[in-house]
């Protein structure tokens, strides 16, 4: 009964793309509302955070381990998305409607993990790469300019998403919130499934031959895979630990009352980098080298915060290290996510578009695991070096966010080696 015929690249691939990442994307909204979750609960913050690790560790191990499903058929691979987004959602919400009425009880913390961890990590998993392959079939010409369409959604979705949140949450409690935003969810995503198709002149290969599994593609050029994998993994790894640190590192540097319209600007240098890094990519010989400019342009800014110890020398008052902190973590945003648009296109150019989204699949459990070392990381490091201070009112660890540069500088550079020795060789047939 949903028999579309159209044959529009906008309508078969870029809206149902935008519908499913828009919706999947606002994932990264969870410092939005993740203590009124712990207080609505009566948990320790320390203890919901976790659900937020664990989707993004779901949503990688997932893609990895579902990438041949939606190789197989992504129209299976999008509902299951859509119904497990959608469901994980619902069921956040009536955990913590539970947990509030039974404050402290574990049971309603570990349906967070589940429902928000586990089976909304599934629908971010599948819902992310199910367009990616449609949208690079759509768009053979710009490939880079599609899958950077797609994943820009996923970025601008915290952007769209924080404000209208943030209104819900002056007029309804957090569960509340959270079960209406999940059928919104599930429809916007639904009605994507229903128009996500690749063109009708695209016929996937017939069974694979032995030796002709992605796994087995990857074996022909091992480094190659090796070096992106480490790369892409070492940019989310540094890009979490600045991130999840931002809120505070605005208040650190006295920008306490613009906080959520740095949050907003930031939002959209990491949409703008999805799109605008991968679509200028097009342009390059070697589609690597847009990783060595990230990289290049990570460093050097780190470096310059790094050498002035500007965090620090922006809480004591310094308005020229405010500046250069602010364009640090715009950098690091925007490189943050064009590191995501460009892997898609960078592993068809290695190795083909025949297995692309099990390939994709595979190199996505890199966000897995960096899900899980980035915060945390970050955290341990802020919890262990430095001292905490207040600043007009907030108290900040201005010490502990600069050490966590350290660390990150040292992890691009070994990111620029991976890109400069391990991901050298061209494109093969």
């Amino acid at each position: 009964m949903f028999n579309i015929k159209s044959q529009n690249k906008w309508v078969r691939g870029a809206i149902p793309a935008l519908l499913l990442h828009c919706s999947i994307g606002t994932v990264y909204c969870w410092s939005t509302f993740s203590q009124q979750i712990a207080d609505y609960m009566g948990h320790a913050k320390s203890d919901v955070e976790w659900a937020f690790s664990l989707a993004i560790f779901f949503l990688g191990m997932s893609a990895a381990f579902l990438g041949s499903v939606v190789e197989k058929n992504i129209h299976r691979s999008s509902l299951i998305a859509s119904i497990c987004f959608g469901t994980g959602m619902v069921g956040s919400g009536l955990f913590m409607m539970f947990g509030h009425a039974n404050p402290g009880n574990p049971v309603a913390l570990i349906g967070i993990l589940v429902c928000y961890g586990f089976i909304m990590g599934i629908g971010l998993g599948t819902g992310y790469l199910s367009p990616v392959k449609t949208l690079m079939l759509w768009f053979k010409s710009t490939p880079g300019l599609a899958t950077g369409l797609a994943v820009a959604g996923f970025g601008a979705a915290k952007a769209i998403a924080t404000p209208i949140m943030e209104a819900m949450m002056k007029s309804m409690t957090v569960d509340k919130m959270f079960m209406i935003l999940g059928v919104v969810y599930f429809a916007l995503m639904f009605i994507g499934h229903i128009l996500l198709a690749k063109p009708a002149d695209w016929h996937e290969p017939a069974k694979q031959e032995k030796g002709a599994r992605a796994i087995d593609v990857i074996k022909q050029k091992p480094l190659v895979f090796a070096g992106i994998w480490l790369m892409f993994y070492l940019n989310i790894t540094c890009g979490l630990a600045l991130i999840s640190q931002e809120k505070m590192i605005f208040k650190a540097i006295g920008l306490a009352d613009m906080v959520a319209v740095l949050g907003i600007v930031t939002a959209v240098f990491n949409a703008g980098g999805r799109f605008f890094l991968s679509a200028a990519a097009d342009k390059m010989k070697d589609r690597n080298s847009m990783y060595k400019i990230i990289f290049a342009a990570s460093i050097i800014c780190t470096a310059l915060v790094v050498v002035t110890n500007g965090i620090v020398g922006a809480s004591a008052g310094s308005s020229l290290l405010m500046v250069l902190v602010l364009i640090l973590l715009f950098v690091v945003n925007a490189g943050y996510g064009g590191g995501f648009s460009n892997v898609p296109t960078l592993l068809s150019d290695h190795y083909g578009m025949g297995n692309i989204s099990a390939i994709h699949g595979i190199t996505l459990s890199a966000w897995a695991i960096a899900g899980l070392t980035g915060n945390q990381m970050a955290n341990w490091i802020v919890s262990h070096f430095g001292e905490a201070v207040e600043i007009a009112g907030n108290t900040v660890n201005p010490t502990g966010y600069q050490t966590v540069l350290y660390v990150t500088l040292v992890l691009y550079i070994i990111a620029m080696l991976c890109s400069v020795f391990l991901v050298r060789s061209k494109k093969t047939k």
